[in-house]
């Protein structure tokens, strides 16, 4: 009974509606779990890839970035094609495929932010982020470390827009893979036999 009779009940959104985000939720999450599954296990087909040049490495990078949690070998790539192809080109090949293949974090965070926000890994982060946001991913995104698909997550979870998100992601890796790309064009031609 409402207390106004003359007034009708408010209308209840239909199932679907309500149920659409959380399907949307759970899709995003095993799409990002399968492509990290199948990127872990396609990782010897990585040379192939390094062997197209450029749009190789842009693509190497994107599926070594896009993997979460588990390593994959994107830097080890662009420290031995420093050598082979100019530095300066690998580093901003490699720069903007690893941004890209960041969003897989991004986006589980963005989509599954209900499941991840207890998880005790993600809740140091979260202060940094909502203090220093885009810089936490830069600074992170330049220095070698496991907890970037962390940052991902919370910076999804907490909805920075994407690309904020990836302007300053790309700066970070650009300049990340900059330094492995000319030590690897420094210092491979220095240890072959002449």
């Amino acid at each position: 009974m409402t207390d106004n009779p003359g007034v009708p009940p408010p209308p209840q959104d239909p199932f679907w509606r309500r149920a659409l985000p959380v399907a949307t939720r759970v899709g995003v999450i095993l799409l990002v779990i399968g492509l990290t599954v199948g990127i872990y296990l396609l990782r010897d087909q990585a040379k192939w890839l390094a062997s197209l040049g450029y749009v190789g490495i842009f693509a190497l990078s994107i599926l070594a970035n896009a993997t979460i949690i588990l390593p994959a070998p994107g830097v080890a790539f662009v420290f031995g094609l420093g050598a082979v192809y100019n530095p300066m080109l690998v580093a901003v090949a490699a720069g903007v495929g690893a941004a890209i293949g960041e969003l897989s974090g991004y986006l589980a965070g963005y989509s599954g932010n209900i499941v991840l926000q207890n998880r005790a890994r993600i809740q140091p982060l979260i202060p940094w982020m909502k203090k220093y946001g885009p810089w936490t991913i830069l600074v992170l995104g330049f220095i070698p470390n496991p907890i970037f698909d962390l940052a991902g997550i919370v910076a999804g979870m907490l909805k920075m827009p994407v690309w904020k998100f990836l302007i300053f992601c790309m700066i970070g890796k650009i300049l990340k893979m900059l330094l492995f790309a000319y030590a690897g064009s420094l210092s491979i031609p220095w240890l072959r036999p002449e």
